[in-house]
């Protein structure tokens, strides 16, 4: 396929609102928050149907340039070379790009209506506790969930078997020194708010940390170690079991 004959694939691709990749070897210039200019070199062009656009590199993850969706794109064939230009009006920024060669090409209409589905995440470990309020000790009660403070909001807020307000924060990872102080924060905020001078702090998360852990008993907090929902479901799945063998 000739070069030229890219142009024509690329603006009916765009013409039908497909989703258009290639591959191709080009210069780039970037026009908008700032300039820029990357010399020759191969990069992977990812158009979608609302118009957004990614650049990548061979390498990483993260796109060299990108374009926010409602921009504009047009290819022409001029000199011997393809001249991509992409411009977003809202945004008075523009990325041109002169083509040399076209490693591969391909375009569709590609139809995604879903909303992902985060599971696993500290929402989720704080309506698990709210909810099995029993998993953070015996005798708890869930008052409620997501206690906005000034700091924040606290993941779980109710009180313990003695009737002692206590605050539970949640991490889905481990617990290092950050979450410690955050929870402290969490607590003497409640302290001051409610006018007490006695608020348990309850920290829980798969493991803490040595430091932490240290951290949290001169404070006279309590560790509990809950697991997200679902946390590392996938991998605990591929462990052997011995009754495999």
């Amino acid at each position: 396929m000739q070069l030229e004959d890219y142009a024509v694939l690329i603006n009916d691709a765009l013409n039908r609102q497909e989703t258009i990749v290639f591959g191709c070897h080009c210069t780039i210039r970037y026009s908008g928050r700032a300039e820029s200019r990357l010399s020759h070199g191969d990069r992977l062009f990812i158009i979608k149907r609302d118009k957004a656009l990614l650049i990548h590199q061979p390498h990483g993850s993260m796109p060299i340039n990108y374009m926010k969706a409602g921009s504009t794109h047009s290819v022409v064939f001029l000199d011997g070379e393809l001249r991509f230009k992409a411009v977003n009006g809202a945004a008075k920024e523009s990325i041109e790009a002169t083509i040399s060669r076209v490693h591969f090409f391909n375009s569709a209409s590609l139809q995604d209506g879903e909303v992902i589905e985060l599971v696993g995440s500290e929402r989720d470990m704080s309506d698990m506790l709210y909810s099995n309020p029993e998993m953070i000790e015996e005798g708890f009660t869930a008052a409620s969930r997501e206690e906005q403070t000034k700091y924040g909001f606290i993941d779980v807020f109710g009180t313990d078997k003695n009737g002692v307000l206590t605050v539970v924060e949640c991490k889905r990872y481990g617990a290092d020194l950050s979450a410690v102080t955050q929870l402290r924060r969490y607590v003497e905020k409640v302290m001051v708010s409610k006018g007490i001078t006695k608020v348990r702090g309850i920290l829980a998360a798969p493991k803490i940390t040595e430091n932490a852990k240290k951290m949290l008993e001169d404070w006279g907090f309590t560790f509990i170690s809950v697991k997200p929902p679902k946390y590392l479901e996938d991998e605990n799945k591929r462990q052997a079991r011995l009754d495999g063998f």
